[in-house]
């Protein structure tokens, strides 16, 4: 049966926002009502999403005619008030002085979302595989002779963290194809999710070796480990995407451990694992065998290329499964800290799949994300040209499956499926 009018203008208004073609959601909703017996599914995405735009607008004092500048200014103006609450709430955090103890900023990541223990590559066995490979930068800079006595005055959270920013890309990846080739499930062992500050002198050591800028906060799946580079905050916006980002990584890294258990006993366990710890996305075609796929994207490709062609295809994204959990933690850090009142971060809860389109001051139409990611993100840039997208995207393809499926269904599929690539229906 040929789609209506209305149908079309909602079909083509959601595959515009997605860079993708009406007709490819078109064939994907005909093959997913097929498979589920859901009709309406996209048309209700597309009603829920401008629900969702025009009360967001009100609160905000804007409407359908305001300009894409005024639209994003009103949101990184509410970020902003935001943001120096949170700073204050969390005790100024001063990252600088929180390698011994992280405080409040720790401890209230923890309180809103404590992970399970992992399954992590053994302290010891880390060791020998760094005495196998010597991080010799790191042992140079310090004037230590060995990795057990770089590890032992340095810890072992810190080195391992700081091979990522000061070791050569050379070194890291024969690192890690020859010594993960080699792991045994006697190399591994459950222990607790670890948060890091890291100490000043880590910078020191990165400009040393790199000229770069360098990400503030990052996670090692490996080692159970998220580690902060003790960089100023001093930006507006940079303490929600701190505290954001620790919220990400305390969901993400026991999904991986998950999969490493799912994985630990099967003969090609180590082709699983670094597959697993690179992020590997399936490349050619997506399967047609009169099925419905689903390509699994474990990475936010737009930040490598905006234009991948894998992007304007159906497919799900697990990173975007752990910013919703992370929304929904911040969601729970506005309630435990209600007495504060003006805490409002579930303001943003299900904002994650919204964007619009609005003229801008040249009368072009541009894509505003309601993302609280892409606005943190895009807050923090320090070039401020810079509006990110790709969140929001994401997870609006992440919508689009659980409507038709359920959000239980799309994580289950994810971890059943993510090496192959592909979430065959």
């Amino acid at each position: 049966m040929p789609i209506s009018i209305k149908q079309s203008e909602l079909f083509a208004k959601i595959a515009k926002i997605l860079r993708t073609s009406p007709k490819i959601l078109v064939d994907l909703d005909l093959k997913m009502k097929a498979i589920t017996g859901q009709e309406g599914v996209i048309e209700d995405v597309a009603k829920e999403n401008d629900i969702l735009v025009e009360r967001t607008l009100e609160e905000l004092g804007l409407n359908r005619n305001s300009l894409a500048e005024e639209v994003y200014e009103a949101f990184i103006d509410r970020l902003a008030h935001l943001d120096d609450h949170l700073y204050n709430l969390l005790d100024k955090p001063d990252l600088a002085k929180m390698s011994i103890m992280c405080g409040k900023l720790c401890e209230a990541a923890f309180q809103v979302f404590k992970p399970p223990r992992g399954l992590f590559i053994k302290r010891e066995k880390a060791i020998e595989l760094l005495d196998m490979h010597k991080p010799e930068s790191l042992l140079e800079f310090f004037g230590y002779t060995n990795v057990s006595e770089l590890i032992q005055k340095e810890g072992f959270s810190s080195v391992v963290s700081a091979l990522r920013f000061t070791q050569t890309q050379e070194w890291m990846h024969k690192f890690f194809e020859e010594a993960y080739s080699t792991l045994k499930p006697s190399d591994f062992e459950e222990r607790e999710v670890e948060l890091k500050v890291l100490d000043t002198k880590w910078l020191d050591v990165a400009d040393k070796f790199l000229k770069k800028k360098y990400h503030n906060v990052s996670h090692l799946k490996e080692f159970g480990v998220i580690f902060i580079i003790p960089l100023k905050i001093d930006t507006p916006g940079e303490t929600i995407r701190l505290f954001t980002l620790l919220l990400h990584y305390l969901h993400e890294v026991p999904f991986y451990s998950g999969l490493f258990r799912k994985y630990f006993n099967d003969p090609d366990f180590n082709i699983k694992f670094k597959s697993l710890l690179r992020g590997d996305v399936s490349e050619g075609p997506l399967p047609d065998h009169g099925k419905v796929s689903w390509r699994i994207v474990q990475r936010y490709l737009a930040k490598d290329n905006m234009n991948d062609p894998r992007l304007f295809e159906p497919h799900v994204n697990p990173e975007a499964e752990h910013w919703y959990r992370a929304d929904d933690d911040l969601n729970r850090l506005s309630r435990m800290f209600q007495e504060v009142g003006r805490l409002n971060l579930g303001y943003w809860k299900g904002l994650d799949f919204v964007g619009d389109f609005f003229k801008n001051r040249n009368g072009e139409d541009r894509l505003v994300s309601f993302s609280l990611l892409d606005l943190v993100m895009s807050i923090v840039n320090k070039e401020k040209e810079v509006k990110y997208l790709y969140h929001q995207q994401e997870a609006l393809w992440n919508k689009i499956f659980v409507e038709y499926m359920g959000r239980e269904r799309l994580n289950q599929a994810i971890e059943e499926n993510i090496i192959d690539g592909f979430i065959v229906l």
